[in-house]
C-alpha cells in the first residue's frame, strides 16, 4: 500500500497552513510575546513525558482515528491515558515515518475493546506526571527568590548600622612617612615661617637637643595668612622633612548631622596619633570648627561647640597630650576662640603674609624651573610688576603664560605671554575691541583722565599702562604700580588716589559736558567714598579731629560689647557726611582743573589711544611730558606776542 502525501488528505494540509502560519507570526511578535511563547516551552519541558517528545508528523482527529480502525487500516496503536494521547501506526506506513497522533476523551471506556476487535495491536504505555515534580520545582522557585530578598534587605541594614557606628570614626589620611614630595627647597617668599617650622622638624628629628637643657617643643603651631600663601604647602613640606607619622584633615571633616559625631572624631584622632607618638596633625581650614564659642542663639550646646571642647580638651587636657604636634592653618583667625589660641594649645602663631620683592623672585625661581622660558624674560621685571601677588597668584600667572605660548605654538615662554598672563589674572579673559564711534571715544577720554591726573599729581604711584581692550566687565582699564613696597599711606597719598579715581568722570564732565556723563564711573565713586570715610572715621585725617570713630569691622558675636552701643551720635553723624562730601568735591575740583590745563594734550592722547588701543606707562609719561612742554611754549609765545 502506498504512503499517502498530505495533498491527498486536504484536512491535514489545511491543519499544517495553520501550523505554519503562527510560526510565521509568532517570529513577528513583539517582545512581551516572545517571553510569553518561550514559558510555553518552559512548561512543555516540564510537563510533557520523554515519550511524547518525539516530532509528529501528522495528527489525526479522533473520528478519523475510529474510521480506520472499523476499516481495519491501523496496525499498532500506543495508548498513553495519562497524557490522553494515543500514537497510530497505519498499515503500509513506511517504517522511518513517525506514527501519527491522536488526542484522546477523558472518557474512553470502550475504545480498548474496539482497538482489540479491529485486529491492531495494542500497547498501553503511562507516562510519567511531571505537574507535581513542577508544582514542587516552582514552590521552591518562590521560596529562594523570597530567601534571597531577605537576605539581601538583612545585608543592608547590617551594613547600615555599620555606617552608622563607622560615623564616629577619624576620617584623616594617615601616612606613615608621608611623601608628598615636597621640601623645604620647594617653597620661597616666605623665610621667616620656614624658620619657625624648621625647629618642628629639628626636634622631631633630634629631640635630645631641646630636652638636654629643658626645653619643649611648642604642642601647637597656628598658620595665618591669606588665602594662596603657601599655609597648606608649608604643612606638606613640613610632612616630607620630618619622616614621621602624619596626619591630615579638614576641619570641616569633623562636623556632621549628627550630634556627638564631630567629638567622637577628634577623640578617635587623637587617640590614633598617641599610638603613633611622636607624630604630626594637620587641620587644614580650622575656623570651620574653631569658632568663637557662644555665637549660637539658644545657648552653646550645639554640635560645633562640642567638637571645639573636644579639641580643646585633647589638645591641652587633664591627662596632656605629649609627643603630637598640631599644626593648623587659617585664613580668619579673627573668628577663632580665645581658649584655642592660648600658649598650651597653639604656643606659636606664625605669619604667612604677601610675599615681598625678594620672595615672589624667589617663587618665580621655584615655578620656572619646569617651564621652557625664554632668555630675554626677566624674572626680576614680573616680580617688580606684581606687588600684592601671593604664592598661588604667580603659579597660576606662569601657567598662564605657558598656556599662551601653547596657544600660539611658541618653543618658549616669552615677554609677551607674560604681558598678557598678567593682564589675565588682574584684570579677566580679554574681550572683542569696540568699534571706533562714539563709545570708543568716550572711553579714551574716561581712561585717559585716570592716566592723566594720576601722572601730574605728586607721590602717585606709576601708571602700567591705559588700554581700551575690554577685559571682564570693564570696557577700559588703567592700571598702577607701586613703585615700592609701603606698609603705610599717607594723607598725601590717599588724597592722590582720590583725585585719581575721580578723573575719569572729570574728564567726562569737561570734554563731553554734565548732560553726558556716563554711569562708568559707578565703581570709582564707591571707591573713593570708601577712601574719604576711612580718612575721616578711621585714620583722623579731618577737621573732627584725632579720634577713631568706626573700628575694624568684627563678626558679630552675642556678648561682644562693642557690638551693644553707638559708636557716634547724630550730630557726630552727620558732620561725618560733611567731611566726606568736602574732601571728594575738593579732589574733584582738582581733577577738573588738571583736566582742563592739559586739554590740548588728552586730546593728542585720545587719538593716539582710539588708534593704539594700548599705551604703555613709560610711553604715556613721555606724551604728556612732550605735549605739556610744547602747550607751555606756545603759551608762552602768545604772551610775548
Amino acid at each position: 500500500m502506498k504512503q499517502k502525501s498530505c495533498k491527498n488528505h486536504p484536512h491535514l494540509f489545511s491543519l499544517k497552513k495553520e501550523y505554519s502560519g503562527k510560526v510565521i507570526k509568532s517570529g513577528k511578535a513583539n517582545y512581551f510575546h516572545k517571553l510569553a511563547v518561550g514559558w510555553m516551552i518552559l512548561q512543555t519541558f516540564l510537563f510533557v513525558s520523554p515519550a511524547f517528545a518525539q516530532k509528529v508528523d501528522e495528527k489525526l482527529s479522533y473520528g478519523q482515528f475510529l474510521q480506520k480502525l472499523s476499516k481495519g487500516e491501523v496496525e499498532v496503536v500506543e495508548l498513553d491515558e495519562t497524557a490522553k494521547k494515543a500514537k497510530v501506526r497505519l498499515k503500509g506506513q513506511d517504517l522511518k515515518a513517525p506514527p501519527r497522533e491522536v488526542l484522546l476523551f477523558d472518557n474512553n471506556h470502550r475504545l480498548t475493546s474496539r482497538i482489540i476487535e479491529s485486529g491492531a495491536k495494542l500497547e498501553v504505555r503511562s507516562s510519567l506526571d511531571r505537574s507535581a515534580t513542577a508544582g514542587i520545582l516552582m514552590n521552591l522557585l518562590i521560596i529562594s527568590l523570597v530567601l534571597g530578598g531577605l537576605i539581601m534587605i538583612i545585608r543592608r541594614s547590617a551594613g547600615a548600622s555599620g555606617q552608622a557606628f563607622s560615623f564616629g570614626k577619624s576620617r584623616a589620611r594617615f601616612q606613615m612617612e608621608a611623601k608628598t614630595g615636597i621640601k623645604f627647597g620647594d617653597v620661597a617668599g616666605i623665610e621667616e615661617a620656614k624658620e619657625e617650622l624648621q625647629e618642628v622638624v629639628t626636634f622631631l628629628k633630634e629631640p635630645e637637643k631641646f630636652t638636654a637643657i629643658g626645653a619643649k617643643i611648642p604642642r601647637g603651631m597656628l598658620l595665618i595668612g591669606p588665602p594662596g600663601t603657601g599655609k597648606t604647602l608649608l604643612a606638606k613640606a613640613i610632612s616630607g622633612e620630618a619622616g614621621v607619622p602624619f596626619f591630615s584633615i579638614s576641619g570641616s571633616e569633623f562636623v556632621e548631622m549628627f550630634v556627638g559625631v564631630g567629638a567622637s572624631r577628634v577623640r578617635d584622632l587623637f587617640k590614633k596619633a598617641k599610638e603613633s607618638a611622636p607624630c604630626l596633625v594637620f587641620i587644614d581650614e580650622i575656623d570651620a570648627v574653631g569658632r568663637q564659642r557662644g555665637a549660637g542663639i539658644g545657648g552653646g550646646n550645639d554640635e560645633r561647640e562640642q567638637t571645639l571642647n573636644q579639641l580643646l580638651t585633647e589638645m591641652d587636657g587633664f591627662e596632656g597630650n605629649s609627643g603630637v604636634i598640631v599644626i593648623a592653618a587659617t585664613n580668619r583667625p579673627d573668628v577663632l576662640d580665645s581658649a584655642l589660641l592660648r600658649p598650651g594649645r597653639f604656643d606659636r602663631q606664625v605669619m604667612v603674609d604677601y610675599p615681598d620683592y625678594r620672595g615672589r623672585l624667589g617663587i618665580l625661581d621655584v615655578h620656572a624651573r619646569d617651564k621652557k622660558i625664554a632668555p630675554e624674560v626677566s624674572l626680576e621685571a614680573i616680580a617688580r610688576r606684581t606687588p600684592g601677588f601671593s604664592g598661588a597668584d604667580l603659579a597660576n600667572l606662569l601657567n598662564e603664560a605657558a598656556i599662551f605660548t601653547a596657544r600660539r605654538r611658541k618653543e618658549a615662554v616669552t615677554q609677551a605671554e607674560v604681558n598678557d598672563a598678567i593682564d589675565r589674572v588682574v584684570a579677566g579673559m580679554e574681550g572683542t575691541a569696540l568699534i571706533d564711534g562714539k563709545a570708543k571715544r568716550l572711553i579714551a577720554y574716561h581712561e585717559i583722565g585716570h592716566a592723566i591726573v594720576a601722572t601730574l599729581i605728586p607721590d602717585h604711584d606709576l601708571l602700567e599702562k591705559v588700554t581700551l581692550i575690554p577685559r571682564g566687565q570693564a570696557q577700559g582699564l588703567t592700571w598702577f604700580t607701586p613703585d615700592e613696597e609701603q606698609g603705610l599711606i599717607t594723607r598725601t597719598q590717599i588724597l592722590g588716589k582720590i583725585t585719581s579715581t575721580l578723573g575719569g568722570r572729570a574728564a567726562e564732565d569737561i570734554i563731553f559736558g554734565d548732560s553726558e556723563v556716563t554711569t562708568g564711573a559707578s565703581n570709582d565713586l564707591e571707591k573713593v567714598t570708601s577712601m574719604a570715610r576711612q580718612m575721616v572715621t578711621k585714620f583722623g585725617m579731618s577737621d573732627l579731629g584725632l579720634i577713631a570713630l568706626e573700628s575694624q569691622q568684627q563678626p558679630v558675636f552675642l556678648g561682644n560689647d562693642s557690638m551693644q552701643r553707638s559708636e557716634y551720635s547724630e550730630a557726630i553723624s552727620s558732620r561725618i557726611d560733611s567731611q566726606i562730601r568736602q574732601i571728594v568735591m575738593q579732589c574733584y575740583e582738582n581733577a577738573k582743573k588738571i583736566i582742563r590745563e592739559n586739554r590740548d594734550a588728552i586730546d593728542r592722547i585720545a587719538d593716539i589711544l582710539i588708534e593704539q588701543e594700548t599705551i604703555e606707562g613709560a610711553e604715556f609719561r613721555k606724551l604728556v611730558s612732550e605735549l605739556s612742554d610744547s602747550a607751555k611754549s606756545k603759551k608762552s609765545n602768545l604772551v610775548a606776542n
